[in-house]
């Protein structure tokens, strides 16, 4: 062996068994869950470097690693039969108003990042229904807001940066890699550690959050988009039962003539007592019927800065019910009413497991592994209670109902759809796979949620 080569594989082995040992008594600690504790991780060690040189370190020194963000996701997708890597500590902000860009390490919340530009008079396109997720976290997964004319969280990336299976920082950025970024935008963690996102901004508005009660299920056969354009952001609830949506919020900008320019972001007409049908609510609501709204965002047509609106949840206070599981199906929003119809026909059998379902509008967008890739999309999300078995059995029936609008599900929640069927709901995944083959050749990223999905088909 050459005397260089050898020196820095000793130096890697060293590293690996000194990391090991430090590390062996995490091993001894209650088991690591995710946020709504339904997943157990299984990997043996957690490790938070507190640098990208010590993410480099790592990358090299281990043969299996997945990034970890704020654990958002459902299923195992960051979990690893080794180790993880927490990017809690990667917590820089940079925003650089000349090129209307914010650079942010992979452990930043968008909770905590949009206070401080916002300071600066700036605000991101769009916000999850939860502001605790993570940057990385959250484009990784393809992971979304809502909005007729508004991409997913993953569309505002103009730069990432990861560190590769050799543990090389490699940085790719819409303008300098086209086609690659479009592969490594959404990227499911295959291709390595993330450890900055670079997001376009631009100057910060206001949001007004309305919300309606019981508009008639009816409504949407011939208006669905209509109503979806009622607002900047725009969520129906329902419980699938009584044919009716139980709750529409409408998120609308304050500044109407920006905000429209030439996307017709959404209607410029007055929001009045009536909607459709529906009736304005006199008071804050939450989601799910009684539940305490002291944890949602303000409504009653009071405008606040967008961080404040766009999401459903504060940023200090349990989301959505805690304990909970969720699934999402995203279908071409030309079926959108069909396949609605078609959820509604079970009922019977999702209704005694449900919290809610929400349904969201998604822009189409050119990013491979996006559930919204090529397609404007409705998103049907559900949110049940933490009865596994249940959901269990309920999911394939969802699916298969859903079977013929080319359902997609989310990559961070439950689903039971078999690799034959994902592998064709996705035009460009080989060229996926063989983009995480150029910065993963001996599968050092790869876990037993992307074997199964991705390369078992």
């Amino acid at each position: 062996m050459h005397k260089r080569e050898f020196l820095r594989t000793s130096s890697a082995a060293l590293t690996g068994c000194i990391l090991s040992r430090m590390l062996h008594a995490q091993t001894q600690s209650a088991p690591r869950t995710n946020w709504a504790g339904n997943f157990s991780y299984s990997a043996t060690n957690l490790i938070e470097p507190r640098s990208v040189e010590e993410v480099q370190t790592l990358v090299r020194a281990h043969r299996h690693l997945r990034a970890l963000g704020s654990r958002h996701s459902f299923n195992a997708i960051a979990d690893s039969p080794e180790n993880q890597i927490s990017l809690h500590a990667l917590n820089s902000i940079d925003l650089d108003p000349a090129a209307k860009t914010v650079t942010v390490g992979a452990g930043v919340r968008y909770g905590d990042l949009a206070p401080v530009i916002d300071a600066r008079g700036f605000a991101l396109h769009n916000l999850a229904s939860l502001p605790h997720i993570s940057v990385a976290g959250a484009i990784a997964t393809g992971t979304h807001g809502s909005g007729l004319h508004n991409g997913n969280l993953a569309t505002a990336v103009s730069a990432l940066e990861f560190v590769n299976a050799h543990g090389d920082l490699v940085r790719l950025s819409r303008s300098s890699d086209p086609e690659k970024f479009k592969g490594a935008a959404v990227h499911l963690g295959a291709l390595g550690i993330l450890t900055r996102v670079t997001l376009d901004v631009q100057p910060t508005f206001q949001v007004a959050q309305t919300v309606y009660l019981d508009l008639p299920l009816a409504a949407l056969e011939h208006h669905l988009e209509q109503i979806f354009a009622s607002g900047y952001s725009v969520s129906l609830f329902t419980d699938w039962q009584n044919s009716r949506i139980t709750q529409v919020w409408i998120k609308r900008r304050t500044d109407q003539s920006s905000a429209q320019s030439s996307a017709q972001t959404y209607a410029p007409t007055a929001l009045g007592p009536e909607f459709f049908g529906a009736h304005r609510a006199a008071q804050n609501m939450h989601p799910i019927l009684g539940h305490t709204a002291e944890a949602c965002t303000e409504q009653l047509g009071i405008p606040g800065p967008w961080y404040e609106r766009l999401p459903h949840f504060r940023m200090n206070f349990t989301p959505s019910s805690g304990q909970e599981l969720q699934t999402e199906y995203f279908v071409p929003l030309d079926h959108a009413y069909a396949a609605i119809r078609a959820v509604e026909a079970l009922r019977d059998q999702i209704n005694p497991h449900l919290f809610v379902t929400e349904l969201r509008t998604i822009a189409a967008d050119d990013l491979w592994m996006s559930m919204a890739h090529q397609r404007r999309s409705l998103a049907i999300h559900f949110t049940w209670k933490p009865e596994w078995p249940a959901v269990r059995t309920i999911l394939p029936q969802i699916e298969a109902r859903l079977r013929p609008f080319d359902a997609r599900p989310h990559w961070g929640k439950l689903f039971t759809l078999p690799p034959t069927q994902l592998d064709a709901l996705y035009p460009r995944l080989a060229d996926f796979k063989e983009l995480a083959a150029q910065y993963d050749p001996e599968a050092k990223f790869r876990n037993p949620f992307l074997t199964a999905n991705l390369y078992s088909a």
